[in-house]
């Protein structure tokens, strides 16, 4: 096998959007309602000029209602909402509430979320559909008609079935969005173990908090360093921001959303990765070198044979519990503090860093 042929074996398959699974159930409902005739598979217009076919899942006429539902294909992506049955039912509209495209009614069904906080790209109130499947929806139902040669007005409402037993692995409730999914997508295509969903909830976590009047944020890496920083400043949900392993990207999104002070929040490694200046912490983009940390140990003030032997540690949490047996807990401080003109410089903004574990909470506060 060539290494060419290897690369395309192991390349990783993208998937549909949720909004691009909904737009194509839409078009099968409304072609089913217009026509009277079931279709096994529809093309609907993307963003990006492209047309793509989806499989329908089920195509049923009842009651002057098309329905039609898509199976969301994520690809390799690990979406929670991969394999998700995405619903639209399709009637004659007769002057009915809810958002109006043209000739088109937009709504938001079981399993679809309702904003409930300012900052996001929807409106208080609306279902969580956000523009971009929204647009495709209201075009692809638009082809439909088209198709079919008939001037009507239309309803259409999106569902997702088990949507908010679903959302309830999200942190959709943080941002506002309760009772259910929200119905995303930008170009239509999920890229898979791709970053841009870590930083879209990210700048809508920011978003959230400006729009709710907070100042200052809780950047953490994860729920357990969340959950002990949160301990300590008791400060609004909608203040708690979780960045994962994007650090750079949450500095830079605090200071862009104008936040006034940046409370960082982390485990060992992830401070560690932080001092020595590690944008990404994912091992995949920044790999924890130990002799990069035993380098930064010493410079510290670490003496150098003392360093030296953490050489031998398998991981970064085997340093630390070394660095607490020894009684060196000042190395530790000034660790944090390297985080902390790290974390500054990015953001340009006054950082303040916790350092959690598991057992003890914040341990270190600088």
């Amino acid at each position: 096998m060539t290494s060419k042929q290897a690369k395309k074996n192991t390349s990783l398959r993208s998937g549909f959007t949720t909004g691009a699974c909904a737009a194509a159930a839409a078009k099968a409902a409304a072609l089913l309602l217009l026509s009277g005739k079931k279709v096994s598979h529809v093309d609907i217009p993307f963003p990006t000029g492209d047309r793509h076919a989806f499989a329908l899942h089920s195509c049923v006429l009842r009651c002057d209602r098309g329905a039609a539902s898509v199976i969301k294909d994520a690809g390799d992506d690990p979406d929670v909402t991969n394999g998700a049955e995405i619903i639209a039912v399709v009637e004659r509209s007769g002057g009915e509430e809810g958002e109006r495209n043209e000739n088109i009614i937009l709504r938001g069904g079981a399993g679809v979320g309702r904003v409930t906080k300012p900052g996001l790209p929807v409106a208080v109130g609306q279902p969580a559909i956000n523009p971009v499947p929204r647009q495709m929806i209201c075009e692809a139902v638009t082809e439909a008609i088209a198709e079919t040669g008939t001037a009507t007005s239309l309803q259409v409402t999106i569902s997702v079935a088990s949507g908010q037993e679903l959302a309830e692995k999200t942190l959709n409730s943080r941002l506002g969005i309760v009772g259910g999914l929200s119905i995303l997508g930008t170009t239509g295509i999920v890229r898979p173990v791709s970053a841009k969903a870590w930083t879209d909830t990210i700048d809508a976590s920011m978003s959230v908090a400006r729009a709710s009047g907070l100042r200052e944020v809780i950047v953490s890496t994860g729920r357990t360093s969340e959950a002990a920083a949160q301990q300590l400043l008791t400060m609004p949900e909608e203040a708690q921001v979780m960045m994962g392993d994007y650090l750079a990207h949450a500095l830079h999104s605090a200071r862009e959303h104008g936040f006034e002070k940046i409370h960082l929040a982390g485990m060992w490694a992830k401070i560690l990765k932080c001092a020595l200046e590690i944008p990404q912490t994912h091992v995949r983009h920044g790999a924890l070198e130990v002799r990069h940390a035993v380098t930064l140990l010493t410079r510290l003030g670490l003496e150098e044979d003392v360093a030296h032997s953490m050489i031998t540690a398998n991981t970064a949490r085997e340093i630390l519990y070394r660095l607490i047996k020894m009684g060196r807990e000042d190395i530790v401080r000034r660790v944090c503090l390297k985080a902390k003109v790290f974390a500054m410089k990015e953001s340009g903004l006054p950082v303040e860093v916790y350092l959690v574990t598991s057992e003890d909470g914040v341990v270190v506060h600088v």
